[in-house]
């Protein structure tokens, strides 16, 4: 694959997992093109597009590393997109509560506070 069909590849898995909106939005600032072109072809082209584990799995561990780093932009985002994976937002709550023992209560509370502006209808809290 050449350079071209790398992006190419790269911005139409990345449109399917976060939206055409989130993506439009980024590819059209000009101040950070070559980020852009460097994370679609890296991120959503190299990475998402193997085959060795579906994107389910990788949406959940993105939640769990951006839980462990405390990037809570990034987590809002994957949270939000994870849907379009076929995460359900129980399975993002049971990757929290693992995550509290593996990188700390305080990420994960962090964490779940980030989840509760995302999901704040959670059937959970009924």
């Amino acid at each position: 694959m050449n350079d071209k069909e790398r992006f190419e590849l790269g911005t139409k898995i990345r449109r399917e997992v976060l939206g055409d909106e989130h993506v439009n939005k980024n590819l059209a600032r000009k101040s950070n093109a070559e980020y852009q072109e460097i994370i679609t072809k890296l991120a959503w082209s190299e990475v998402w597009s193997r085959p060795g584990l579906p994107r389910h799995t990788r949406s959940l561990l993105n939640i769990a590393m951006l839980t462990a780093l405390n990037h809570h932009a990034e987590l809002a985002l994957h949270m939000r997109s994870a849907k379009n994976n076929g995460v359900t937002p129980a399975e993002i709550r049971e990757v929290l509560i693992q995550t509290a023992v593996y990188c700390g209560v305080p990420a994960a509370a962090s964490a779940f506070a980030t989840y509760n502006s995302i999901f704040p209808d959670d059937p959970a809290d009924e």
